[in-house]
Formats: structure tokens, sequence, C-alpha cells
């Protein structure tokens, strides 16, 4: 009996392919192998999408600071932006006009506190357009980190699991020989390495993505700024 079960782990351990290790892999240790799969190829897609938004948002906003900084006026380059902003500059920069449009007609109000009051409503709007895009552009990042930080412990797990089942088969076959525990420490270690190949990127991408997107938000607050100026020049004239 004894030399029957240890015939077949033989057998079974002469293949080491990555396939060959996943199918002879415990249940558990395949749920590991395919969490960690699922993860990573989830992580890159989030890691390539962002990654062009973001460069084509920084594109956007070059081209739109041109426009702006050559435009007449800011009513004239309102209505080439139109009511549908295409990215958050143009957001930040309508929220502003609408609210200038919509009370432009007290501009002939001699009231210093009123003046102001809207001066601060105008920055508050934008304030809030900011916030809101930051928090639409952050979407997906939190699960970058979570599997940045998690992963390694699912791989460890299933290493864990791997090599237990290597203890097991010694138990059974009463044979500490290389060949009958080199299945069950390949699959655990296949687990280790799986949880690091999903772990590295999405912590290396998640700091270079967050690093684009403070930078998307240090050009949205100085933009805002160089507007607000703008309007109270208008208004104070």
């Amino acid at each position: 009996m004894d030399d029957t079960i240890e015939k077949k782990i033989l057998e079974e351990s002469q293949d080491f392919s990555i396939f060959s290790l996943f199918l002879q892999a415990d249940l558990v240790v395949k749920l590991v192998i395919i969490t960690l799969l699922i993860s990573s190829i989830w992580s890159w897609t989030i890691i390539f999408t962002k990654y062009a938004y973001f460069k084509s948002i920084a594109l956007d906003t070059i081209d739109f600071e041109e426009r702006f900084y050559s435009s007449e006026t800011l009513s004239k380059l309102s209505k080439s932006v139109g009511n549908h902003p295409g990215h958050p500059i143009e957001a930040v920069f309508f929220s502003a006009m609408v609210y200038f449009e919509k009370v432009k007609s007290g501009f002939n109000n001699k009231d210093f506190q009123l003046k102001k009051s809207f001066c601060d409503n105008v920055k508050k709007e934008m304030e809030i357009v900011i916030d809101k895009e930051l928090l639409r552009l952050q979407k997906g990042l939190n699960f970058l980190a979570s599997v940045g930080s998690t992963a390694p412990f699912i791989g460890l797990f299933g290493t864990v699991w791997g090599i237990m089942n290597s203890f097991t088969a010694i138990g059974i076959s009463q044979n500490t020989s290389l060949a009958v525990v080199a299945p069950g420490i390949a699959e655990a270690l296949f687990a280790t390495a799986l949880g690091l190949v999903a772990a590295i990127p999405a912590v290396l991408f998640y700091n270079k993505l967050n690093s684009m997107l403070e930078n998307i938000n240090n050009k949205l607050e100085i933009f805002s700024e160089e507007i607000l100026v703008i309007i109270s020049k208008e208004i104070f004239r």
C-alpha cells in the first residue's frame, strides 16, 4: 500500500511546470493561486487604465491652460467649453463661470462685503468641484493599495498550506526523500512568488499614480486661484 502511494507521488512529481503544479495543488492552494491571479490581472487593468487617463488629463490641462491665457475674455472661453466639461480643469473653470454668470448683474453694487462674499462663494464652488474630481480619479487606487498590502500574506498562507501538505505526504509514505516532498514545496513556493508578483507592481504603481494625482491636484488648485484673481479684479475694478 505504501509503495503504491509513494509510486503515485513520484509519478505526479515528475512534471514541475506551472500548470502541472496548479493541477496537483490542494484545493486551498488552488483558491489562493486563483485569487492572486485575479488580483494581479485586475491590478494591471487599473494600472494601464489610470496611467493612460492621468497622462491624458495632464496633456488636456496643458492645452486648456494655453487656451485660458490666450483667450481675450473669460466669457469667450466659457462658450468654447460649453455645458459639458471634458476633464477636471474644464470642470473647475465651468463651475466658476456658472456662478459668475448667475450673479454678475450685481457687479454694480458698491457693497464691499457683498463682493467679498461672492468671491468666497466662487472659491468654495471650485473647491467642491476639485474634491469631486479627485474622488472620481481616486477610484481603483484603493484596490492597488489593498493588493500591495495583502497579496504577500495571501501567498504566504498558500505557502504554509503547501508545506503542511508536504509533511502530510511524508507521514503517509513514511519516506523523507525529496521526491516525496518536492511537489508540496514547489506549489508552496509558487504561491509565495505569485503573491510577490501581484504585490510589487501594485505598490510601485500605486505610489506612481498617487504622485500623478497629486500633480493634477496642485495644478487644479493653482488654476482655481488664478481664476479667482481674475474674477476678483472684474468685481472690484
